[in-house]
């Protein structure tokens, strides 16, 4: 069981990072929209349960422990701000975070979700450095528990999603990703006691010399997002679409060439006549084509993955980030969620999912599942900020306890 916690200051500004509302189509639905003026609040406590435009600069403490990690210090600044004074102009942000572990593993992280004014462009992106461990279970749809074991490695990502607006609510552009694999170690034994699994995949071919000792990838492609979500923090109703390809090769500096497709559809309904209960769908797909694709770059499903690449999604809540990997990949998960009582909130969760080498080798026998339940507190209710604390289990012998802000999807 992988347990991760955070400090709730982070948890609430790393989320706030993506609390961002769908701009209206008509003056009317501006001023519908516009959040009614509210008498402030006094009091350390209450001030902190409002919400606020104001951009905050100062340093915010970070610290959770995982298994690979051992404790984790750092600290996090998490600024969200809006070009102009339109408010049907969503609010942009960024992201910094830096952390270094127990055992002296580092991560430093700077994310942007920018609109100009008028949302004219919409800009989406991410500058990361990682010097990590992880557990590897090998390649495929089968991997065993039993051959869990320690990868270490140095990672670069520069992620950049460059979307003018072609409609309302419609995106289209281009996007660049690079990352560049280096100091690639699997000296630590497996689980049992027995060779290391990454070792063992390259001594059975399924992992290259190049990508043992690292290389870069790169590649162009279009991206296409259609966002009609009345709130992105914790949306009760709308339609959210986003689809975009990359093309890794020589031309752009890659040591791989592949093509890949991404498709992330989601659905969010009330149900019953009222918004107390949301039913929240969401299906996302990805897919490679061509030659080899890396092992860190393949297609791969567990509730910690998230980042841009994912589109900030928490996918199979309960299985280990990685658990399974493989060219190709569909998950689809479903959330029910149902106001409680006073600001506490409660949902329930399930997902499937499968990875496979080919499209045509997907089947039912080859399923994964996961599911969990969760308690939300509204943390700030205007702008709908809830602190979300999931448990889920899944396929694989895994199980995790989730702490963060905002929804999973």
């Amino acid at each position: 069981m992988r347990f991760l916690f955070s400090l709730l200051a982070l948890g609430l500004l790393s989320t706030t990072v993506r609390a961002q509302t769908t701009p209206a189509d008509s003056s009317a639905a501006a001023a519908a929209a516009t959040p009614p003026a509210v008498a402030p609040k006094t009091g350390r406590f209450a001030k902190l349960l409002e919400a606020s435009d104001k951009p905050s600069f100062v340093p915010i403490p970070v610290l959770f422990s995982q298994q690979e990690t051992g404790l984790a210090v750092g600290l996090s600044v998490l600024p969200v701000w809006r070009f102009g004074t339109d408010t049907t102009t969503r609010k942009s942000n960024a992201r910094f975070v830096g952390w270094i572990s127990q055992k002296k593993q580092t991560s430093l992280q700077v994310t942007h979700n920018v609109f100009t004014p008028g949302e004219k462009l919409y800009l989406l992106g991410e500058i990361s450095y990682y010097d990590v461990n992880f557990f590897y279970y090998g390649i495929g749809n089968d991997t065993r528990k039993a051959d869990e074991s320690e990868v270490a490695y140095k990672l670069f990502i520069f992620n950049q999603r460059v979307m003018p607006r072609i409609a309302p609510n419609l995106f289209a552009g281009l996007q660049y990703r690079f990352t560049g694999l280096r100091s690639v170690k699997y000296d630590q034994p497996g689980e049992e006691g027995g060779i290391n699994k990454f070792q063992k995949d390259i001594n059975d071919g399924r992992i290259s010399a190049l990508e043992a000792g690292g290389g870069n990838t790169s590649g162009f492609g279009p991206a296409v997002l259609y966002d009609g979500r009345d709130n992105v923090l914790a949306t009760y109703r709308g339609q959210y679409l986003h689809l975009h390809s990359m093309f890794a090769g020589k031309y752009a500096g890659s040591d791989y060439t592949f093509s890949r497709f991404q498709i992330d559809a989601r659905h969010f309904q009330p149900l019953f006549g009222n918004t107390k209960t949301i039913l929240a769908l969401q299906y996302l797909g990805q897919f490679h084509t061509g030659g080899k694709v890396p092992f860190r770059e393949l297609s791969a499903f567990g509730a910690d993955l998230g980042g841009s690449i994912y589109n900030y999604a928490t996918l199979m809540r309960g299985i280990y980030e990685g658990r399974f990997r493989d060219r190709q990949m569909m998950t689809f998960q479903a959330e029910l969620r149902r106001k409680l009582f006073w600001r506490i909130d409660g949902a329930v969760f399930g997902a499937v999912g499968e990875v496979a080498n080919q499209v045509k080798d997907f089947s039912p026998d080859g399923t994964k599942f996961a599911a969990g339940v969760g308690g939300r507190f509204n943390f700030n209710r205007r702008d709908r900020l809830n602190l979300r604390l999931d448990y889920g289990v899944g396929s694989g012998g895994n199980s995790g306890v989730y702490f963060s802000v905002g929804e999973a999807f």
